[in-house]
């Protein structure tokens, strides 16, 4: 075994476990999730005096109006706020959750492994449409929705990671995602790039991203196939399979597992249009071309 068992001090222990029972509790109940985040971050940000203060009607300063307004969700804009093909009744929600996710991993308690991932992994209970058990949810993880994202059970994800799910994105159990891998489900027009095509992004069980590599809209990591550093796939990798390189290509086939999978010269099939993902946009729909550039070829 390459790690050992590490628990906290009793004491903090309990403290960990009341503050996310409390935290879960008003999630699941009738508050409005506003309320709770704000609640929450003026808390964790040790702000309260100053929230109150302000609350009251009392003056304060023009700087510390902006920081307390900016614990509140509904004060805040996220880049996937202006896709157009979003769900905007699911976003409305895991919006706020996503503004409690990013404003944590602010705080100096994100840094405490144990209780952040214990945040974390609640948290991502309520954000994803599907999260397993024995999530390992590490610092500075990014996504667009949160909704479109199923994850199973035992996985873990390392910091910096991008989860993409503009399109869809499901997870398997066990899978492992080194520091700074980026997984995408939608890709931009070649010639127009405010013309987006979203897909579903599938990594199965056991599946492996090694460092600072890159998965692309619509492939399939397949069953304990394994992606190296620094690779950027772009065909999909059948089970047991190993993929380097850029574009990766599968290289081998894991010790062991030569009986049940498909031979390397076989592999790397592009099967990206079976898993797009056609978006219904409303008649009324007010394009913005935030480019304005002319696309129109010579000639």
């Amino acid at each position: 075994m390459t790690k050992r068992h590490v628990s906290l001090p009793d004491d903090a222990e309990a403290g960990l476990e009341a503050f996310l029972s409390a935290v879960d509790e008003r999630l699941s109940g009738p508050e409005d999730t506003c309320d709770v985040v704000t609640d929450v971050l003026v808390d964790l940000y040790g702000d309260r005096e100053a929230y109150e203060r302000w609350q009251a009607g009392e003056e304060v300063s023009p700087a510390t109006r902006v920081r307390l307004q900016g614990y509140d969700p509904c004060n805040s804009t996220l880049e996937s706020e202006y896709y157009a093909e979003k769900n905007e009744r699911k976003f409305e929600e895991s919006k706020h959750l996503q503004w409690l996710w990013r404003q944590f991993d602010a705080t100096p308690m994100a840094d405490n492994v144990e209780f952040a991932l214990g945040f974390r992994a609640m948290l991502a209970e309520h954000l994803f449409e599907e999260a397993g058990k024995g999530l390992r949810l590490f610092k500075g993880i990014t996504m667009t929705y949160g909704h479109n994202i199923t994850i199973g059970d035992n996985t873990v994800i390392h910091d910096g990671v991008h989860l993409d799910d503009r399109g869809r994105l499901s997870i398997g159990d066990r899978v492992s995602m080194a520091d700074t891998t980026h997984v995408y489900s939608h890709d931009h027009d070649l010639v127009d790039q405010t013309e987006i095509t979203n897909y579903h992004t599938i990594l199965d069980d056991d599946a492996r991203c090694g460092y600072d590599s890159m998965i692309r809209a619509g492939v399939r990591v397949g069953e304990n196939a394994m992606v190296g550093a620094k690779s950027i796939l772009q065909r999909d990798i059948p089970a047991h399979h190993v993929a380097v390189g850029t574009p990766a290509k599968s290289i081998t086939i894991k010790p062991g597992w030569e009986s049940v999978a498909e031979p390397v010269e076989d592999a790397n099939e592009d099967n990206r249009e079976q898993r797009r993902i056609d978006d219904d946009l409303p008649d009324d729909l007010e394009v913005f071309d935030e480019f304005g550039r002319d696309r129109t070829p010579p000639g």
